[in-house]
């Protein structure tokens, strides 16, 4: 293991594979915005992905998770999971998405060597998330994608609820109900100030405690041990079946001191951080014939260098008016 400069190791990586997206969620992408979205030339190639993959399992990746943007847009993405799935060293293979197209690909992915599947999901009522994802979309569609992934073996399947005051905070309980029944593990999300366009604000944000404390009302739950360093979910289960379920707490309880992901956009730029303002790219040494290694010191260098703790500053930084601009959430890779 690798370790920055506050002793993190690297663990994971998330990798984004397109910068283009089907909806417009207000958490990462709004409507009536102009995106300039990266040309074909640019974007990394499935051989380029697994070559950088292959080298960072070197330096102690065990997990890789396949983002977007919306990564069921990348055309052949199950021929990537396969490259990835052939990778000795590589334990765990996730992807996490929007659902709208896992329906008709959910089998296809498992079949590549996909491990299990994390579906972003914001309200149980049509309008409620269409006006979220900035399109119409039955509810019912994303559901059917959850349901084919449970039938093709991707286990365990989690539902990721960004929770936004005055927008689907309400629904924390029927959400929690709906996905119990469905043995899916529901994971609340405290609303983030990722990327530069989504209307952040601290007034916004229902705090982790909230969240828990309206799922006690209703639920016996029980906290439960972390896996592992690093694993950014605060875990409970329901007393009554065991079921997991998560509440990420960037906000007010930044866990900065145990993140251990490394990402990689879909252009070739690693980055540090989920709040970033910018990347290092690892794209012109894969493209200009460097050896492995000189790719491998290039990865270990950008991580020994690794100092980023935005979640544990931000509220100073609010303070001081000092807020930096980063990279969209659409192009660093969830």
């Amino acid at each position: 293991m690798i370790k920055d400069t506050y002793g993190r190791e690297l663990h994971d990586l998330r990798i984004s594979v397109t910068d283009r997206c089907n909806f417009r969620c207000q958490f990462c992408m709004p409507e009536g915005q102009e995106y300039e979205f990266y040309p074909r030339s640019e974007i990394l190639t499935f051989e380029e992905i697994t070559k950088i993959v292959n080298i960072s399992t070197r330096l102690g990746i065990k997990k890789v998770r396949i983002t977007g943007g919306e990564p069921l847009l990348r055309r052949n993405v199950e021929k990537l999971i396969h490259m990835l799935s052939q990778i000795e060293g590589l334990e765990d293979i996730s992807m996490t998405t929007n659902g709208f197209l896992l329906e008709q690909m959910a089998k296809g992915l498992k079949d590549a060597g996909l491990h299990r599947v994390t579906v972003s999901f914001h309200s149980l009522k049509d309008e409620v998330f269409s006006k979220i994802v900035g399109r119409s979309v039955k509810v019912s569609q994303i559901i059917k994608g959850i349901e084919a992934s449970l039938k093709a073996g991707l286990h365990p399947v989690k539902v990721n609820v960004c929770v936004v005051k005055g927008l689907n905070d309400k629904e924390i309980l029927p959400i929690a109900k709906f996905f119990k029944n469905m043995g899916v593990i529901v994971r609340f999300i405290e609303f983030m100030d990722v990327g530069n366009l989504n209307g952040w604000s601290l007034d916004k944000v229902v705090s982790a405690r909230e969240i828990v404390e309206t799922l006690s009302k209703e639920f016996p739950i029980e906290p439960v041990e972390k896996n592992y360093r690093g694993e950014v979910a605060d875990k409970y289960r329901y007393k009554d079946d065991g079921l997991e379920l998560g509440v990420i707490s960037s906000i007010t309880q930044p866990f900065c001191g145990d993140c251990n992901r490394l990402r990689l956009t879909a252009d070739g730029k690693l980055l540090t951080c989920l709040f970033a303002t910018q990347g290092y790219d690892i794209k012109a040494l894969l493209r200009n014939g460097s050896r492995d290694e000189d790719i491998e010191d290039f990865i270990k260098r950008v991580w020994y260098s690794r100092k980023d703790r935005y979640s544990e500053e931000r509220l100073e930084l609010i303070k001081r008016g000092e807020v930096p601009k980063k990279v969209e959430m659409f192009r660093v890779g969830g």
